[in-house]
């Protein structure tokens, strides 16, 4: 008892952060974060070792798009300690212990959104490719593993397999080798015998590769232009571009610094209309649950540059397929929906997809840190909080199930 309530006390003082889920909600709602900014300031200034307020402002940065700094504010948390804590709501829920690595907002399944509305308490513990053991991880009831694929994750996953061989408590994700495996060539290659899924092959090439291509020095490699090339590691179409020939290659590495890149085939998916429709669904125990439907004028749909929120005809076209979507999207891919999950053998993760008109799956991506949220407007989605609700609540019922039986053993 009194080992509990000193943890609970060091909570309270030294490790309970903000969090991500509110300050990126207080910002994306347009609110003033001056107040929170200035209090977090002169808390560090106060105390240099105040770990807690050191990773909010760094998540304040991030959000505002200051990484620079921002990783200097994580690092400085870091420094000091390793496990931070987030109380949901009455704080009466779970313990829910939250293997994280540092980086920014594609470093981790975004977990703090996923349990927001809950009141679970999150225990966000850092390791990374130092990480000796996990004999420092507090008291908790279930655990997750949230950290997501990338280059500089992979020494940090292949470590954690190990330091998980033996792990006996309740554990959602406890697979990070196959999270090292959706690299965009590793989920491509997954999938190219899968009838039902169509994921465009996809080569790593170095710059000096691209750049003989681009000199007509080396081949393509069986692929036909237009294509997409993208450096490794980045998300969100940053640097992303299609290309339709060689000089439009040799233009798109001048303005690239990069040393490794994704080349895969284009795929037009557009429909009868011309407008591109991209689907982001999170898989939870293997069971499909919307997440967002972005329609846009542009290939590279992106939710917040494709207008969602100016066109109410793309609004009821999301609601609709949200409502619908057991029904009739789920239903329809059902056979992709069961090789998605059979095949990347994850508790959690999330895809982005399209549909073709031969009625396969288009994938474009698997990951297990996707964002996932529900921060847009009541007002102008007024439909999208019952689907992830459903989303979320299916969620913490996963996370239960595990606990359960732990439960029920202790009695």
């Amino acid at each position: 008892m009194k080992r509990a309530a000193a943890q609970v006390d060091d909570e309270n003082t030294q490790s309970l952060i903000i969090g991500k889920a509110p300050l990126v909600r207080h910002l994306y709602e347009g609110r003033d974060i001056t107040p929170i900014w200035n209090d977090l300031l002169a808390r560090v200034s106060a105390d240099p070792n105040d770990a807690a307020a050191f990773l909010d402002l760094s998540t304040i940065l991030y959000t505002l798009g200051q990484p620079d700094k921002a990783v200097l504010a994580q690092t400085a948390a870091l420094d000091i300690r390793r496990t931070f804590h987030i109380r949901n709501g009455r704080g009466t829920g779970p313990r829910i212990l939250v293997f994280v690595t540092a980086g920014d907002f594609m470093a981790n399944t975004p977990i703090e959104f996923l349990l927001e509305a809950s009141d679970a308490n999150v225990l966000l513990h850092y390791v990374d490719a130092g990480t000796r053991d996990l004999s420092g991880v507090p008291d908790h009831d279930v655990a997750f593993v949230a950290i997501g694929e990338s280059p500089a994750n992979r020494p940090v996953l292949q470590r954690l397999e190990r330091l998980l061989g033996g792990w006996a408590g309740a554990i959602m994700n406890n697979a990070p080798l196959r999270i090292v495996a959706l690299t965009r060539d590793g989920v491509a290659e997954s999938f190219v015998d899968e009838p039902s899924i169509l994921a465009p092959p996809t080569v790593g090439v170095s710059r000096n590769t691209l750049e003989q291509i681009a000199a007509r020095q080396f081949p393509l490699g069986g692929m036909d232009y237009p294509i997409i090339v993208r450096p490794v590691g980045t998300h969100a179409g940053k640097s992303m571009e299609k290309i339709a020939n060689e000089e439009e290659l040799g233009r798109y590495l001048e303005g690239a610094s990069e040393a490794e890149y994704y080349i895969a085939p284009f795929v037009d998916y557009s429909g009868p209309d011309g407008k591109f429709r991209k689907q982001r669904i999170a898989f939870i125990d293997g069971r499909a649950y919307a997440s967002h439907l972005a329609v846009s004028d542009h290939w590279m749909v992106h939710y917040l540059s494709a207008g969602m929120a100016k066109y109410a005809d793309r609004r009821a076209e999301e609601a609709a397929w949200m409502r619908d979507f057991d029904s009739d999207f789920a239903a329809r891919h059902a056979v992709a929906f069961e090789a998605l999950h059979r095949r990347l053998g994850l508790d959690y993760f999330a895809i982005d997809c399209a549909e073709l008109p031969d009625g396969r799956l288009l994938l474009f991506e698997a990951d297990v840190a996707m964002i996932v949220h529900s921060m847009d407007s009541d007002v102008t989605f007024p439909y999208k909080k019952r689907a992830m609700r459903k989303l979320f609540d299916a969620f913490e019922d996963a996370l239960q199930r595990r606990i359960q039986p732990k439960m029920i053993s202790a009695a």
